[in-house]
């Protein structure tokens, strides 16, 4: 009698329970601000809950239609009409507290201390999970932290972001003229914008940017091969309109001739607030820190919401950007005899000296256009279709110097005529579900991509002189004038036409196996079509091909202590397309995809109420498949058999001790080797590796009560390990030496007005940066920003 009374009370529990459902939500402020601590009820019920530090909830509820009512002090409650299916999870809209400009500021102050912390991203994963439930590593850098550091350039964004350097700064050439960064051993450039393609030829201006995401790994699975690295990839998440009318104007002015001014306008254009525009802009002029170089850049942004209704809406955003510059000096290393100097001080360069002249210069105007439909076709599916396009070009002359002669004591100078224009055009359609299977959580987005890459380049790439390293430059030789009657000498003008498209399908998959055991499964079939290469002057085309890859992804989550501590291990993959490729005997020999294995495992934190967030991961890279040289075969012979691994260690660590402290620390070291490559590479580290040790480290403090409100100071900056920037056995190895560059703040900060200041490189250290280059880089500077908001 006994059992029977115990199985019926489980009997009867199970049927209480089965007819109870399940409402996740998550509360915001107009701005896009989280809303901790928010009281969620449903009328008529006793069901009640409390927004945690993400602004995320969850009730439990008998089924049936309710009044779901958010409120919070000072706030104007928010009501909405939800339905709690039985034994299901309903996703609700998120909710948009509405706040005066005071009471949104103690939001912000008391509810999120960490403001550096935010891990949060619709584009990592393409799912609605967080931070604690995605295997993979990720870091995120805030407009929080780029305002902080007065940062104006989107080189100085990254450092803040453990295991990237910069291998060297933007060309502006045609095709690759953007910055090239090292990310776990391998070179990326930044080439996404709001999870899809996003391309320049020159620099990025920070003016629209509301985070970076630095996505670490090989990533083909959702990601492709075609922008992407396999030591991970670079994403922009642009600023978004926000329903309250409001903005700010800011300019800050510094050494080395820097004026920077930006614009940041919101407001709503209908009274129903359901269409929303923001426009974001800036102009910037800044000289260098050598005898010459310039860099002028203009830079506008409008971006437009539309909600058509609570099923339906729209996001457009247009980033129209572009810059004149001269090239940053960049000397390339001698690449035909063993090097003779084997470090900068070796060479004895000046370093004020930079071998240009400003009447050499390249525009690269740039245009990047971003449109998104999300339309809620159930409470457990959404559609979400994406398009971007961008066009590129280069248009001017491009010039850089190198050692060519049999001594370091001459430097030779090239120019070149660049006139080309590159388009990519990227549409992806994503059906993204969250729902249960029994009683576990499942997450998935399917999705297409179709990609189309499109480059018409024309260059010359002209000897113009030889001048003296130690003696007088000749800058009076190298006008315009001089310059445009070389280049037209030059017979050799390249004029190629690139045309490849991408057709890939993809599934990801994130299922709660229990309440804190979560897997992740993902697997993406890729298609490249190249279409070739026509070359323009003898009307040809080749190297066509067509090749197939098949890129799957693996992950596993135990949260020990639940959205807290979190174990995570991943098997990821990441592909290039390789292209057939003529023999000695005349024969072509056709290649497999070259592949990229990442093994990792590590714990992610968001403890003490989110005060303490941060990563620590070991990971290693097998990339297999490698075409090399073959070094028992006739010269020109290759075979795919080679292969190289890059291993390390990372941490990143935001840390919000007590009000008003922030500590921002990364750590990483990487060891890369090619095990199995050409003869001349063998054992030997790559050089787009970058430094084996890199470190960053960001301590501020603002005072939060009395008279001094407002009154803040940050000092941090980053280390990096030498740096083997030449390194094969024809020639020997170029080493750039270790450095630790400090930088510093101070700022005043209310409601509507922010004063800093801003001291870079305090020091003053020479260093360098190189990829069988080296490029010398910024001194000290002072700089003085001021902020009026409204």
């Amino acid at each position: 009698m006994k059992h029977l009374n115990l199985v019926l009370l489980l009997l009867f529990s199970i049927s209480v329970y089965a007819q109870k459902g399940i409402l996740r939500g998550t509360i915001k402020t107009v701005e896009g601000q989280v809303a901790p601590s928010v009281t969620v009820t449903l009328k008529g019920s006793n069901a009640g809950t409390v927004t945690d530090e993400k602004g995320n909830y969850t009730l439990r509820a008998n089924a049936g239609t309710y009044t779901l009512q958010a409120s919070i002090v000072g706030f104007t409650p928010q009501e909405k009409e939800v339905t709690v299916e039985a034994g299901k999870t309903t996703q609700v809209d998120e909710i948009r507290l509405q706040e005066s400009a005071e009471q949104l500021q103690e939001v912000v102050v008391t509810g999120n201390t960490n403001k550096f912390s935010k891990k949060e991203s619709p584009y990592v994963s393409r799912l609605p999970i967080k931070n604690l439930e995605n295997p993979q590593v990720y870091n995120v850098i805030g407009k929080e932290l780029i305002t902080e550091q007065v940062i104006t350039n989107f080189n100085d964004i990254v450092k803040n972001s453990p295991g990237i350097d910069k291998l060297w700064s933007a060309t502006g050439r045609g095709g690759d003229g953007a910055a090239y960064f090292s990310i776990r051993g391998f070179a990326v450039q930044p080439s996404m914008i709001n999870g899809i393609a996003g391309l320049t030829n020159g620099g990025l201006d920070p003016a629209n940017i509301e985070s970076v995401e630095v996505i670490k790994g090989p990533s083909g699975t959702l990601f492709g091969s075609s922008l992407v690295s396999f030591g991970g990839l670079i994403n922009i998440n642009t600023k978004k309109p926000y329903e309250t009318a409001g903005g700010e104007i800011s300019y800050t002015m510094g050494g080395y001739d820097l004026n920077r001014l930006s614009v940041d306008v919101n407001t709503p254009v209908n009274k129903e607030k359901t269409l929303l525009l923001r426009v974001n802009g800036a102009y910037q002029y800044e000289g260098s820190f050598q005898d010459a170089g310039f860099k002028r850049t203009m830079f506008v942004a409008p971006s437009i919401s539309y909600k058509v209704s609570n099923k339906l809406s729209f996001l457009l955003n247009a980033e129209f950007y572009n810059s004149e510059a001269t090239n940053p000096l960049m000397v390339f290393l001698n690449r035909g005899r063993e090097l003779i100097a084997k470090t900068p001080a070796e060479l004895n360069m000046d370093y004020s000296q930079s071998f240009t002249s400003n009447d050499i210069t390249l525009k690269n105007p740039t245009v990047n256009l971003y449109g998104q439909m999300n339309y809620k076709l159930s409470n457990s599916w959404t559609s979400q279709t994406s398009f971007s396009r961008s066009i590129r070009k280069s248009d001017g002359l491009y010039s850089y110097a190198m050692f060519i002669g049999a001594d370091d004591d001459t430097l030779s100078r090239f120019v070149g005529l660049q006139n080309s224009i590159g388009t990519t055009t990227d549409l992806q359609q994503n059906f993204i579900g969250d729902f249960n299977l029994g009683s576990m959580r499942n997450r998935i987005v399917m999705g297409i991509d179709i990609f189309n890459s499109q480059l018409n380049d024309a260059a010359t790439y002209t000897y113009f002189d030889k001048v003296s390293v130690h003696g007088d430059p000749g800058y009076s030789l190298l006008t315009k004038q001089a310059v445009d009657a070389k280049v037209s000498q030059d017979p050799y003008v390249y004029k190629y036409i690139y045309n490849t498209y991408v057709y890939s399908a993809y599934v990801s998959d994130v299922l709660n196996l229990t309440e804190n055991l979560l897997a992740m499964a993902s697997v993406r079939v890729d298609r490249f079509d190249n279409k070739g290469v026509k070359d323009v002057s003898t009307n040809t085309k080749s190297g066509d091909y067509a090749q197939t890859a098949v890129s799957p992804k693996l992950g596993l989550i135990y949260q020990v202590v639940k959205d807290r501590v979190s174990l995570f291990a991943n098997y990821m993959n990441g592909f290039q397309n390789v292209a057939p490729s003529s023999q000695p005997d005349g024969s072509i020999r056709v290649f497999k995809p070259t592949q990229a294995n990442q093994i990792e495992g590590g714990v992610k934190l968001e403890a003490l109420k989110g005060k303490l967030v941060g990563t620590i991961s070991y990971y290693n890279i097998y990339v297999s498949n490698v075409v090399r040289a073959d070094n028992n075969g006739p010269a020109g012979t290759t075979i795919q058999n080679g292969d190289m691994y890059s291993r390390g260690f990372e941490t990143d660590i935001t840390f919000n001790p007590v009000t008003g402290l922030h500590i921002i620390a990364g750590y990483s070291h990487n060891e890369s080797i090619n095990e199995n490559t050409d003869a001349i590479d063998l054992n030997r580290r790559p050089i787009n590796a970058g430094p084996k040790t890199l470190a960053n480290l960001w301590l501020s403090y603002a005072i939060t009560n009395g008279n001094a409100k407002g009154l803040g100071f940050g000092v941090g900056g980053n280390y990096a390990s030498e740096n083997k920037v030449s390194n094969n056995a024809t020639i020997g190895v170029f080493t750039v030496p270790s450095y630790t560059i400090l930088n510093a703040t101070t700022f005043y900060s209310v409601r509507s007005f922010r004063f800093a200041l801003k001291l870079d490189n305090i020091t003053n250290q020479h260093y360098w940066k190189g990829w069988s280059t080296i490029e010398p880089q910024m001194l000290r500077r002072l700089s003085a920003n001021v902020v009026f908001k409204f």
